[in-house]
């Protein structure tokens, strides 16, 4: 915001000078020519850091899934969240696209797994979780678990389980 104060000031000089310029007064233009430069340098901070923030949003996605946890949101402006969500349906769409019929979730395994079943710790009390088998089990607080990492992936980035490492 201050960048785009400092901006809008030095935009609002140059229109005085160069108005004062056009009027004879030929030693304003290296004035102008140098206040041109410096919006041109705030406005090459202000895309990058504007970048540097979509970058982390599409991180975010791929880190905590298709709903952000309310403390982030809270620190995101309206047109970031908009962004996001987005992204989020263009991903699904992209996912739905590849792998057959139900489609490939490509947020599943970040990192190549060792096993396929893990051993998990519920940090919170969740409710009923639903394996593709049809069993279901009920994750409570303080709860160990042997499940399939596939399914159990997203709510140990969300923060319900841990996985235990032996």
């Amino acid at each position: 915001r201050e960048a785009l104060e400092e901006m809008r000031a030095l935009y609002e000089r140059n229109q005085a000078d160069v108005s004062e310029a056009k009027s004879g007064r030929a030693d304003l233009i290296f004035l102008i020519r140098f206040r041109h430069c410096c919006l041109l340098r705030n406005q090459r901070c202000v895309l990058a850091y504007l970048y540097d923030r979509l970058l982390r949003i599409r991180a975010l996605r791929w880190e905590y899934g298709s709903v952000l946890p309310n403390t982030i949101q809270f620190h995101m402006a309206a047109e970031e969240a908009e962004w996001f969500n987005r992204y989020k349906k263009s991903l699904a769409t992209y996912m739905r696209s590849v792998g057959g019929e139900e489609g490939l979730d490509l947020t599943q395994d970040l990192k190549p797994p060792k096993s396929l079943y893990i051993e998990v710790r519920c940090l919170k009390d969740y409710g009923e979780f639903e394996i593709d088998d049809g069993t279901t089990i009920l994750l409570k607080k303080n709860s160990q678990h042997f499940l399939p990492r596939w399914k159990c992936e997203q709510l140990i980035r969300q923060g319900v389980l841990e996985h235990i490492l032996s």
